[in-house]
This record gives C-alpha cells, structure tokens and sequence, in this order.
C-alpha cells in the first residue's frame, strides 16, 4: 500500500518509524512549518521533520494540505498522528482507503485535542488507541480498529502517552495490514458515551486547593510534564511536580504549606498531600523541601 504520513510532534513518532520498518510504501512526510522553540526561541523543524530526514524521507511542510492535493492523490491512504491541522473537506475521499487517524482514546470517548489529559482528570480506570477514518467532523469517523488497555494509578499524561504512542504503532500497522486484505472493514461510531477532549488550558492547570486530594492529584499527573500544574505562592508562581496522598493528615487548613518529618504538606479540601518536587517562578524543579527551608507561614492559594 502507498501512504503518506501527517504528523508533527514526537508522539507521532512511533507510529512513523513502524511505517519505515513496515512493508508499506511510505511514499512523503507531511509536517507543519520550521517553529521558534526553547528560551532562545530558535527556529527547529518539528520532530517527525527530523526523523523523515535522518531517513531520507520527502518531507512536504505546510500549513495547508490544500496545496498538496496532487501529492495526495498519488497515494492510497494518509495516516495522521498528531499533525496539528484540520483535514479539508474535499480531500477527505481523495485517497483510496481515505484518511486514517491514530487517536489516544476509545472513541466516541473523549474526542478533541487532549485525551490524555482529561481521561486522566476524569479518573478513567481504562483507555486506549483508535484508529478510524477522518470525516467533518471532530473525531466522529468510523472505526477501523482498537486496543484497550488500564490507566495505573501514578501515571502521569507524559507517561501514559509514550505508552500509547507505541500501541497505537502496533495498531496502526494491524489496520493497514486489515484493510489491504480486506479483513478490516469501518464500523460507524455509536453516539452513546461521546465526552470531549478540548485543548488544555493554562487555567485548567492552577489547582484549587478546595478540592479533594485525589482530584488534585489527578490534576498534577494529567498536566505533567507539559503545561504544568501550578499555584500561586504570595506573588510567585509555583509549579507543582510530583506529590503523594498524605491520608493520615487531616489537620492542615486549606492550602496550608508545613513541614513535618522531613515531609512538606499541605492542605485541601479532603486529607493533605506529601509535596515531592516543585519549581518556583523563574527557577528549576527542586525538592519540596529544599525550597521550603527558611520558609514560614506558606500559603498556596
């Protein structure tokens, strides 16, 4: 089969290098644009961009699949893993076997840009890899294919998306293998259980300390490590690595900060929480209690 691939950051990755190993033709690359990145904000091709080009691979890099509609025309299918762009409606049924797309969650569960994140916020037990064709909609195409697998208790969404990443390779490959043997056919999705995934924010990030302690922890592991759970601190911004549940300690007022047996807790609207790692505005993860030391009647607000 002749594919073509569409994708951008380096949860595509896995999927793109089993399409190398696979006996698939991979014919181009598709990416978006060169963009400024890190503190200098120096402009880096994106990391599908460099491993097309560490395989001499075409790599076409766009913003807009229109112009490329001739290219696109030549294969039979083009896989997307995380390409950043919507697919125009016109090109949906160019390819033979159409547009196939490796989502990070069950579908009709948790459709939009941030599965992950919110399956994790939700407190899902369970997730998964879809791979289903594109139509117009937001994640509503058939299914081709899943595979289901169980969220651990600590997991934050950068761990749990590398893991799915590389599910989603295996599943990819299943797919393709399906469809040119006719042995894989697109099932509509059901409408029962659609929940949606939108794009994180900076303020879905802040916590609030009033809420339950599992649920903040929830919060910190599906914001981790990008954009970061934070909180305020006086005028300072304290982004909040890693903690565990503290049950034992039910004492502390709400966003209280203390230090006891070496152990930096503080309050929520349930038990305290064991504070493990955090960053203050303008500095590096550090130790909870590193950063605490000298430190006297902390709020967190």
């Amino acid at each position: 089969m002749r594919i073509a691939f569409a994708g951008t950051p380096i949860p595509a990755l896995p999927t793109l290098q089993a399409l190398i190993g696979s006996g698939h033709q991979l014919d181009f690359v598709i990416t978006r644009p060169d963009a400024p990145k890190g503190r200098g904000r120096v402009m880096a091709q994106s990391p599908v961009a460099d491993l097309a080009q560490e395989n001499d691979i075409e790599c076409i890099k766009t913003n807009s699949l229109a112009e490329i509609s001739d290219r696109i025309a030549q294969v039979d299918c083009v896989v997307v893993v995380a390409f950043g762009g919507m697919v125009p409606d016109e090109l949906l049924a160019v390819p033979k076997h159409g547009w196939i797309n490796v989502h990070f969650s069950l579908l009709p569960q948790w459709r939009g840009a941030a599965p992950v994140q919110r399956a994790i916020l939700a407190g899902d037990e369970i997730t998964g890899v879809t791979t289903f064709q594109i139509d117009s909609g937001m994640d509503t195409g058939p299914v081709l294919g899943h595979v289901v697998t169980s969220i651990a208790p600590t997991e934050t969404s950068g761990e749990l998306l590398e893991r799915l990443s590389h599910l989603g390779a295996h599943l990819l490959l299943q797919t393709l293998d399906g469809l040119e043997a006719n042995m894989v056919f697109a099932v509509a999705q059901t409408n029962d259980g659609v929940t949606r995934a939108p794009k994180i924010t900076s303020n879905d990030a802040r916590i609030n300390w009033s809420h339950p302690a599992l649920a903040i922890s929830r919060r910190v592991r599906a914001m981790t490590p990008d954009p970061g759970a934070w909180t305020m601190s006086a005028d300072k911004r304290i982004k909040i690595g890693s903690l565990s549940l503290a049950t034992d300690v039910t004492d502390l007022a709400i966003g209280e900060v203390v230090s006891r047996d070496g152990k930096v807790l503080v309050g929520t609207g349930s038990h305290a929480l064991w504070l493990k790692t955090l960053q203050e505005e303008g500095r590096t993860m550090n130790d909870a209690s590193v950063w605490f030391n000298q430190r006297e009647n902390v709020i967190f607000e």
